[in-house]
C-alpha cells in the first residue's frame, strides 16, 4: 500500500519531449483530463442559464488571455481592449451580413482585421511606456469609437447592427449548448496556442521586453518589431471574442465597448494574475460572474430588508472596486498565485516545517 505521506523529491524526465512538455507529471495531465470531461459534460449536468453564463466567462476568457499577451507577459499597458472587442465584433457583423460569407471564415478575418488595427496602434509603443502608453491607447479607444459611431453607412451610426447566430456547414448555433461547445473550443485553441508561444523564440522575447527592454535590445531582440508583434497577436483574440460576443447577443452597437468595458478586462487579468493563462482565466470567470453573486446576495438580503435591491448598481460598483484594490494590496500576482500557494502548502502538509 503506498504511504499517503511520501513526498514530491523532484521531476526526471528521460527524453527531450518529456522536458518540454506543458505538463510533465502525469497525475497533471490526468487532472486536466478530467476538468476537460467535467466542461464536455457541464451542459448536461446544468441547465441553459448556467450554460448562458458559462458561455459568456468562456469568450471574456479568449479576451481577457489577448489583453495578458500584451500587458502580462509583454509589460505593454493597454487600457483601449473595449474598442478592440468592438473592431472583431463589426467586422465579423459587416462580413457576414453585409457580404454574406460564413461565419468559419469571418470568425478569423474579424481577428486579422483587430490585429491591424491592434498593431496600427501598437507603433508609438516604441517610444512611449508606461502611462504615456496607456493614454495612447485609450485614445485609441475614444478613436475607434467614434469612427463606429459616425460611419453610418459601414456600421450602421450608433443604431448598430443586427446579427445572427453563426452557421457553420449548414448547422446553426443557436442554441445555448451548441454555442458553448463553440466557445469552448475556441477557448481551448486560444488557451493552447498562448501556452506553446511562451515556449517559442517569439515568447520568450515577449517575456525578455517586459523583464528589461534594453537588456533585451542588448541582447540582439528587435524591440519595434516584438513590441508590434505582441500587439497583433493579443489583438487578434482580442477580436476573436469580440465576434464570439456580437454573435452570440446577437447584436454590435458602440455603448456595448465603453471604456467600462476595457476596465473589467483589465481587472479580469489583474484579479487572475498578470503573465498566467490559467489566471485570465480565473480572472474572467470571477469578474463575469460577480455581478451574478452579488445580485444573488442582494435578493437574499432583500427579504429582510426590503429595498435594498434598488440601491444593487451603487453596491456592485463600490465592491467591484474594492475587490480590485483588495488584490493589489494582498495578492498582486491574483488568483492563479493564490492557487499555487495552496498547491504548495498542501504539497507538504502536514508536516511542522510546512509552516
Amino acid at each position: 500500500m503506498r504511504n499517503p505521506f511520501v513526498m514530491e523529491c523532484g521531476e526526471f524526465h528521460v527524453n527531450y519531449k518529456q522536458e518540454t512538455a506543458i505538463y510533465k507529471i502525469a497525475r497533471v495531465r490526468r487532472r486536466v483530463m478530467i476538468i476537460l470531461a467535467f466542461f464536455a459534460a457541464f451542459p448536461l449536468i446544468f441547465g441553459d442559464y448556467y450554460v448562458g453564463l458559462a458561455t459568456l466567462c468562456g469568450i471574456a476568457a479568449v479576451g481577457a488571455i489577448g489583453l495578458n499577451i500584451l500587458t502580462g507577459f509583454t509589460g505593454q499597458i493597454h487600457i483601449g481592449v473595449g474598442a478592440f472587442l468592438g473592431v472583431g465584433g463589426y467586422a465579423s457583423a459587416i462580413i457576414t451580413t453585409k457580404l454574406g460569407m460564413p461565419f468559419w471564415i469571418a470568425l478569423p478575418i474579424a481577428g486579422l482585421i483587430t490585429a491591424a488595427v491592434g498593431a496600427l496602434f501598437g507603433i508609438p509603443s516604441l517610444r512611449l511606456k508606461g502611462l504615456y502608453l496607456a493614454m495612447a491607447t485609450l485614445a485609441a479607444q475614444v478613436i475607434i469609437l467614434f469612427v463606429i459611431s459616425r460611419w453610418d453607412s459601414v456600421t450602421g451610426g450608433t443604431a448598430g447592427i443586427i446579427l445572427s447566430r453563426p452557421s457553420i456547414f449548414g448547422f446553426t448555433f443557436a442554441s445555448e449548448t451548441s454555442y458553448y461547445y463553440l466557445t469552448m473550443i475556441v477557448l481551448f485553441l486560444t488557451a493552447l496556442f498562448t501556452m506553446n508561444l511562451f515556449r517559442s523564440r517569439m515568447g520568450r522575447a515577449f517575456v525578455a521586453v517586459r523583464d528589461r527592454d534594453v537588456a533585451a535590445e542588448v541582447m540582439g531582440i528587435d524591440l519595434f518589431k516584438t513590441k508590434l508583434m505582441s500587439f497583433a497577436v493579443s489583438s487578434f483574440f482580442v477580436g476573436v471574442a469580440g465576434c464570439l460576443m456580437g454573435h452570440y447577443t446577437m447584436v454590435v452597437s458602440p455603448e456595448l465597448y465603453s471604456i467600462s468595458v476595457s476596465i473589467e478586462y483589465l481587472a479580469m487579468i489583474l484579479i487572475g494574475g498578470l503573465g498566467s493563462v490559467m489566471g485570465s482565466i480565473y480572472g474572467a470567470v470571477f469578474i463575469t460572474m460577480l455581478p451574478v453573486f452579488l445580485r444573488m446576495i442582494m435578493e437574499v438580503l432583500g427579504t429582510y430588508f426590503p429595498g435594498l435591491e434598488g440601491v444593487f448598481v451603487g453596491f456592485r460598483e463600490v465592491i467591484f472596486g474594492a475587490i480590485i484594490i483588495l488584490f493589489l494590496i494582498y495578492e498582486p500576482d491574483g488568483i492563479a498565485k493564490m492557487w499555487k500557494n495552496l498547491k504548495n502548502y498542501f504539497k507538504l502538509w502536514p508536516f511542522s516545517y510546512n509552516r
